[in-house]
Formats: structure tokens, sequence, C-alpha cells
């Protein structure tokens, strides 16, 4: 078993743990992130909905909305230093009734108090001039501009990817068994290691309760909310601008209508309590319900339209709010749980408050002398002009060879996001937008899966789609999937 020292172990690779890791890297510190998934952000992160909230929703005396809005400042200026897709697109929550409508203006004065800047309660008319697909039986609606959009798992890739390039380790397939409180601080029992660690960040998502009863803390606990949600086809990405939302019942901020930053539709998410915390299914009945919920507000939109569905489970604590704080008991173990929505929006300024509880547990923080903010650009072929798109060819051929049909994806592309640390069909996925078209990769998966062999030298029934023992070439389909791989086409340009 492999033995590891460090002075901050960070459990949990999903939007949490890599913004802490990146914040983190600002300093002299040696981290490491454990995460049990074989790539970061593929718990609630990989199915979160991407919305940076605009601070709103949460009670002002809470812990959710002290972190809500302060992260959704920092997200322009985070994601241009990480060049990561966003888009300031605003919310609008939409009242379809005149009971609804008085509701509006509790969370209109609740913004307020939270110090949300430009808010406004709008009249049915001008909700139709800013959004003519809505319902006509709008009658008013509650807008902020400061709401936006992200895609969370490429902020999570690129979060981790700039905290190793200035000098943090990640461990993947990792999941933590067992924790030992020891005169020292901790050590971390995986499967294959063994990590002595001064301090310990539990940024376990779900399993955060999990992580703490194996330091003797029981004082939360954490149940799974499970959501179900569809994404529609390119075509329809700009039946609005603006995520709309409901008005919330007691229990859900309820079924939105989201545009996505890379043009498509986003309809959901459901929110029901689940004993099961790796259950990802989708049903008809989820299905049925955010229809319902969906086309209320904006009836043009068609199930037809569908082509991708997913789950996600989310983590909410007994507080009904975060829990951001040193345990009580075991004073070099920072707790963050419940991190539920908007656990995304709050984010980067979560991971500024956790660089002060190290400091508490008696952490020593000197900044480095030198800290990059920024990663390695990303090439997105799809994205560039014509011209950009012949220069990048004539630099690197492989942009002459189209993987990925749908989205126009590239073998260089493919190349670059297993060089950057991608390990499964699904990382390549994630990362590139391969098998997130029209055709979730009918056509491109065999090309990927035989780059992704190629790449890391191993043979082609031993490339994952995702977890451990997801294989998806048995031996016999070997010499279809060679046939097939030979299907690049070649752009012309």
């Amino acid at each position: 078993m492999e033995q590891i020292k460090t002075q901050v172990a960070i459990i949990g690779g999903g939007i949490i743990g890599t913004a802490i890791a990146r914040e983190l890297s600002r300093y002299q510190v040696d981290f490491f992130v454990i995460e049990r998934n074989a790539e970061v952000g593929w718990g609630a992160t990989k199915a979160n909905s991407g919305i940076i909230h605009a601070g709103f929703h949460d009670k002002p005396d809470s812990v959710k909305a002290k972190f809500c809005l302060a992260g959704n400042k920092l997200y322009p200026n985070l994601c241009e230093e990480l060049e990561v897709s966003y888009a300031q697109n605003g919310v609008m929550m939409v009242a379809l009734s005149t009971e609804e409508k008085e509701i509006l203006s509790k969370y209109y004065q609740q913004g307020i108090e939270n110090g949300v800047e430009n808010l406004r309660i709008v009249s049915a008319q001008e909700a139709l001039e800013l959004e003519p697909n809505l319902s006509k039986d709008v009658v008013a609606a509650l807008v902020a501009p400061n709401g936006g959009i992200v895609t969370p798992f490429e902020l999570a890739t690129a979060l981790m990817e700039n905290a190793i390039d200035n000098g943090g380790q990640l461990l993947t397939d990792s999941a933590v068994q067992d924790i030992e409180v020891t005169r020292d601080g901790f050590i971390i029992y995986t499967p294959n290691t063994k990590i002595y660690a001064q301090k310990v960040i539990n940024a376990a998502g779900v399993y955060s309760d999990q992580i703490a009863r194996m330091i003797g803390d029981e004082y939360f606990s954490i149940r799974g909310r499970k959501g179900e949600e569809y994404l529609l086809d390119k075509p329809w990405g700009a039946l609005v601008s603006h995520t709309i939302f409901p008005v919330p019942t007691p229990v859900s901020k309820g079924i939105l209508v989201i545009p996505t930053c890379e043009g498509n539709l986003m309809i959901g998410p459901t929110g029901d309590d689940s004993l099961n915390l790796e259950d990802f299914q989708t049903s008809q009945d989820g299905l049925t319900r955010i229809l319902a919920g969906a086309t209320r507000m904006v009836p043009k939109i068609d199930p037809k339209q569908i082509i991708c569905q997913f789950a996600g489970i989310r983590a909410a604590s007994n507080r009904d709010d975060f829990i951001i704080e040193i345990s009580p008991t075991t004073p070099g173990m920072i707790h963050l749980a419940g991190i539920e929505s908007p656990g995304l929006t709050a984010a980067p300024a979560i991971a500024i408050e956790v660089m002060n509880l190290l400091r508490l547990a008696g952490l020593e923080l000197c900044e480095k002398a030198v800290f990059s903010p920024h990663r390695r650009p990303v090439v997105q072929f799809h994205k560039l002009s014509r011209e950009e798109q012949a220069r990048q060819i004539s630099e690197d051929p492989r942009h002459g060879r189209i993987v990925g049909r749908c989205e126009s994806i590239t073998e260089a592309e493919i190349i670059d996001a297993i060089e950057r640390g991608a390990r499964t069909v699904d990382g390549v996925k994630f990362r590139t937008r391969s098998g997130c078209g029209r055709c979730q990769g009918g056509f491109c998966q065999p090309n990927v899966i035989g780059v992704i062999a190629q790449e890391l030298k191993i043979p082609v029934e031993q490339v994952r789609k995702n977890h451990k023992n997801s294989q998806q070439i048995g031996f016999a389909a070997k010499d279809l999937l060679k046939k097939e791989a030979k299907g690049h086409e070649t752009v012309n340009l």
C-alpha cells in the first residue's frame, strides 16, 4: 500500500473540493484532493443545473445567503481567468396567478435585504417583451440581471487543472474507507493508499456525514435529494434567454427552464428524497412532472426535442442550510456539508472562507511568490472562425480530423483532454462535448475509445465509460472497433 504524507487532505473532488484546491494552491502548502471516482466533478457537480444564482432565494440570516451573493460576484473574473464558459443571462421568477404575484414581493424584499443589485418586479407586458415565449398567463415576474450560467463539470476540471499546475496533487479512484485520528493529525485509508495529513477538509457531498462519523462527529446528517433533468436539442436553445424559475414551493425551487452555455435548453430538476445515494436513473414520472412544470411557464417546449436525460443526488443537511465549520471534537477537521443549491454559486466564496478556517485550525498559510491564476488555453474548434480553424489545422493536422461529428470535435481536442487528465470515455465527453450532441455518442464513441486506448497505451477492452468495471468493448468487438475507429472525417476549409 502506497503511503503519502501531506499537510492538507481534501476529501471530495466536486465543485467545492476543486474550488478549495485552487484557492489553497495560492499558498505554500502541500495538499492532495482525494476523489472516489475516476474523474473530478462526477458527483452532484456533474448533474448540476449550472445556474449562478442571483441571491434572492435564500433567507437573509442563512449561511446560504451569505455565500451565494459573495460567490456570484466572483464568477465573472474566475471564469475569465480559467477560460471557462460563462454567461450573465439573468434570472426571471415567473408568477402565473395573483397569488403567486404576491409571493414575488417576498422574494424581492429578501433579495434587497441580501444585497442583490438591480432587482425589480416587472409587469406581464414587460415580462413578455423580455421573454416572448413565456405563457400568456404570466401576471408579473421578478428579474435579477446578475444571475448567470456556467458549465459545472468544465469549471470543476478547470479548477483542478489550475490547482495541479500550481502544485496541488490529485488521487482518483480512491474512496475513503476509514480515518484514524492521531496525535499529529490524521491517517486516511483508501483501497490503495495510506495518507498522513495534518488537516482534513471534508467536502464529500452526500457522503460528508459518513466521513464525519469516521472521526466520531455525529451532530449532523445528510439526506439525498434526487433531481432529474432533460436536455433539448440546440435549435431549441433560443426559446428563452433568461433562466426561468417558477414561484418556489416550501420544499423546492421548482421546475426550471435553463439555457446552457453551449446553446441547448435544459428543463428540471425534480427534487425527491432518496435513500439510495447511487440512484441516477431517470423515470417516466420525473419526465411527466418536469414537462408539466416547464410547459406551464414556456408552453412551446417540445418533448420530442429531448436528446439527453440524467439525474444526480444533491446533499441536504438536517439544518436545511450549509454547514461550513471546524469540527467541534477534532479541530484539525473542517466540515463542508449540506452544500446543495446554491452550492455551485457559493463555491468560490466558500473556498476563501475555508482558508480562514484553516488558519483558525492552526495551519500557517503563506502566499507563494508565484501563482498563475490561468490555465493553458483549451482549443474549442467548433467555436472558431473559418480562418482560425485553418490556422489550427496548419499548426496541428489532428484538428483536421473530426472525431465527434455533431459538435465538430477534433482528434486534437480529444488528445488534449487526455493529456489534461481524462482517463475515461465520460471524462473525454465532459471535457470536449464528444458524445454530447444529437447522436449522443452513436457515431463518435468508437472513435473516442480508439483514441483513448492509443494515447494511454492500453487495450481497447480496458477503456472505461466511467467507473470501475464499466468497460464497453468485449474481446469479440475489438475488430469491429478498429474498423469503426477509422471513420474520422477530414475537415475541408
